[in-house]
């Protein structure tokens, strides 16, 4: 970002904002929806600086390890699965979110607070693709999924080529 100063201004004041004491939103709620923007984007360096934040602002390790399986986790109490969900909802639906779950969040947040969450995760989603796309990730590698080779004693099968016999 400090390559292009006026994108490097821009940046810090969205940092301004997030720091700012005037935020009503808890902290923990905000680090558990960006955390799992960073989970789902696949960046190791925005899940990685978000878990350490969210220790920091009270979520205990439990609720950090299951946040890749959320769904399916005894740890989170409704309002946190709101959360998750709303996160999931942004990142994976690109925003597509039934009356249901908006419903379900709102029952436990103000409207400001659904803003300001969706503001953050957002946010951390663009972060998280930005580190990626520009190789700025802890464990860049390259592209993570290829095709496995045929073992050296092995052989292409024809499966659909191949007449099924009872």
């Amino acid at each position: 970002f400090a390559r292009v100063p006026d994108c490097f201004r821009h940046a810090v004041a969205g940092f301004a904002f997030y720091r700012s004491r005037n935020r009503k939103l808890d902290p923990k709620l905000r680090e558990l929806g960006q955390v799992r923007a960073g989970f789902l984007r696949e960046s190791q360096f925005v899940f990685s600086q978000h878990c350490k934040a969210a220790r920091k602002f009270g979520l205990g390790d439990d609720k950090i390890s299951a946040i890749p399986h959320w769904q399916v986790s005894p740890h989170f109490d409704e309002k946190e699965r709101s959360i998750l969900a709303w996160a999931d909802a942004l990142v994976l639906q690109g925003g597509r979110a039934s009356d249901e779950l908006f419903d379900s969040l709102h029952s436990h947040l103000s409207e400001e607070d659904i803003l300001e969450l969706t503001y953050h995760v957002m946010g951390y989603n663009l972060h998280a693709v930005c580190c990626k796309a520009l190789r700025l990730e802890y464990d860049d590698v390259p592209e993570r999924i290829q095709e496995i080779p045929i073992p050296s004693d092995g052989a292409v099968a024809d499966w659909a080529g191949t007449a099924w016999k009872d």
